[in-house]
């Protein structure tokens, strides 16, 4: 993609190529590859984030981080807030924060654990299950749509380099 050369002119997406033409004028230290890489990751996934949350996740009451928390349910079923703050990249003051809204909207119930009086236990409710289900075939829908654009070996190679990033991503983590 060529960006414009006119600010005025730029998209969400375009500014990867303006922002990468740019810096790399004002600090020629900079790795250009990795910021591309990385920057268009970036945007593509909010991109992707906010195309699924204003067509799937609002239309059924849902915010994107209340999905993420009941989707983590539906797959492990009932576990801590914190093993759900953990699994959903989320911090726990946010998944206890959310937590009230799904209940009160029933969709997930609390209780305290048995091992331990401070831990909260949270399962979905019947409720909370028929949604996540129905949300998710909605959701899988435009996943469907966002990755017709490749072929099945272009998905598989995506996949495999993400794996690689993730992997490094852990790696990066404990050398901090």
């Amino acid at each position: 993609m060529t960006a414009p050369s006119d600010p005025a002119e730029l998209d969400f997406l375009s500014f990867v190529d303006y922002a990468v033409n740019r810096a790399g004028r004002e600090l020629p230290e900079v790795d250009p590859v990795a910021m591309r890489l990385v920057l268009t990751l970036h945007r593509v996934t909010n991109a992707l984030v906010y195309d699924l949350e204003s067509s799937v996740h609002r239309p059924r009451g849902l915010t994107w981080p209340g999905f993420r928390v009941l989707f983590v349910l539906w797959h492990v079923g009932a576990a801590e807030a914190k093993r759900v703050a953990e699994l959903s990249g989320m911090s726990r003051a946010a998944v206890s924060a959310l937590i009230n809204t799904l209940e009160r909207d029933g969709l997930v119930s609390r209780r305290q654990a048995e091992h331990d009086r401070r831990a909260v236990q949270l399962s979905l409710t019947p409720a909370g299950r028929e949604a996540v289900r129905s949300a998710f075939l909605a959701h899988n829908e435009r996943e469907r749509a966002w990755v017709s654009p490749l072929t099945e070996t272009e998905s598989a190679t995506l996949i495999g380099l993400l794996d690689k990033l993730m992997a490094s991503g852990r790696t990066a983590k404990r050398r901090l």
